[in-house]
C-alpha cells in the first residue's frame, strides 16, 4: 500500500511540476517566439489541436501539440536551432 501512494504522489507532483514549467501565462519578459509553426515538427501550430507553450530559459517555445513539448524537453538544442539568431 505504500508503494502505491508513494507512486501516486510521485505522479500527481509530476504533473503539477509539469504543468508549472508549460505554462505562459502570467510570465513577462519573455522573448516572444519568433516562428509560425511548431519548433519540433514545423507544422502549422493549430494543426493539432490547441498549441501549447513553454518558457525555456527566458524565450517563449511554441507546439503545434503536446506530445511535441515532451520531445523538445529531451533535447532542446536539438530543436533551438531552428530559432533566428
Amino acid at each position: 500500500m505504500k508503494t502505491k501512494l508513494h507512486t501516486i504522489t510521485a505522479a500527481v507532483l509530476g504533473c503539477i511540476a509539469f504543468t508549472a514549467c508549460t505554462t505562459t501565462s502570467g510570465v513577462s519578459g519573455a522573448k516572444p517566439y519568433p516562428l509560425k509553426t511548431c519548433i519540433v515538427t514545423d507544422n502549422a501550430l493549430d494543426s493539432m489541436g490547441d498549441e501549447q507553450s513553454i518558457v525555456h530559459n527566458g524565450q517563449t517555445i511554441k507546439f503545434c501539440c503536446e506530445p511535441c513539448v515532451e520531445k523538445f524537453q529531451k533535447n532542446p538544442a536539438k530543436y533551438l536551432a531552428k530559432l533566428p539568431k
